[in-house]
C-alpha cells in the first residue's frame, strides 16, 4: 500500500510540478545571470540592468556549508545555475533583504525542486505548503538520496541554533 501511495505521489510530482506548470514560463520574474553561489540555497543574480540581486530559494533549506552535504548542495546549485540565465519568481523579501523566490533555469527546470529531488534540501513546510515538494522530499528520503543517506541528518535551522553563542549574564562584582 505504501508503494502505491508513493507511486501516486511520484506521478503527481511530475504532473503538477512547477517545471510542468503552464504559467511558470509566462510568469514574470527577475531575469539575469547567476554570478555567485553563497551556499546550497542562496545565489546572486546580475540583471540586464546590472543590478545585483541576492536570491534565497523559497520553500527549501539546504545544509549549511560546514554541515555534511553542505558543499554538495552548493555544488549542485552551481552546476544548475552558475553563469547561466535564470528567472526568479519573487515570493517575498526576507529579513536580510534577500529576494525569496522560485528559480527556473533557461530550459524551465525548477531549481528548488531539483535540490529536493537530489536529496540536498529539506522542504521548508513552515513557509511552503506545496504537497508536490513535500512528496519530492519524501521520495528522496525513502531512496536515501543525498543527505538522507545519513543516519540522522541535522536540519540547518537546528545546526545554526547550536552554533549561536549563548548570552552570558553579567555578574556584578561585590
Amino acid at each position: 500500500m505504501k508503494a502505491l501511495h508513493l507511486f501516486y505521489a511520484f506521478i503527481l510530482c511530475f504532473t503538477f510540478s512547477c517545471t510542468n506548470n503552464p504559467t511558470a514560463d509566462t510568469e514574470e520574474g527577475i531575469r539575469g545571470r547567476v554570478v555567485s553561489i553563497a551556499d546550497g540555497d542562496t545565489f546572486t543574480l546580475l540583471t540586464d540592468e546590472k543590478k545585483q540581486v541576492k536570491v534565497r530559494l523559497h520553500g527549501i533549506d539546504c545544509p549549511e556549508r560546514a554541515q555534511d552535504f553542505g558543499q554538495v548542495a552548493r555544488q549542485k546549485l552551481s552546476d544548475l545555475v552558475f553563469n547561466q540565465q535564470v528567472r526568479v519568481v519573487e515570493k517575498d523579501i526576507d529579513r536580510y533583504q534577500r529576494t525569496v523566490g522560485v528559480a527556473y533555469t533557461a530550459d524551465n527546470r525548477c531549481v528548488n525542486e531539483e535540490l529536493l529531488r537530489a536529496g540536498l534540501a529539506w522542504h521548508y513546510k513552515e513557509y511552503d505548503k506545496n504537497p508536490e515538494w513535500a512528496a519530492l522530499e519524501t521520495e528522496a528520503r525513502e531512496r536515501r538520496f543525498g543527505l538522507w543517506s545519513q543516519h540522522n541528518p541535522v536540519r540547518p535551522s537546528e545546526y545554526r541554533r547550536s552554533k549561536r553563542k549563548p548570552k552570558t549574564e553579567t555578574v556584578e562584582a561585590e
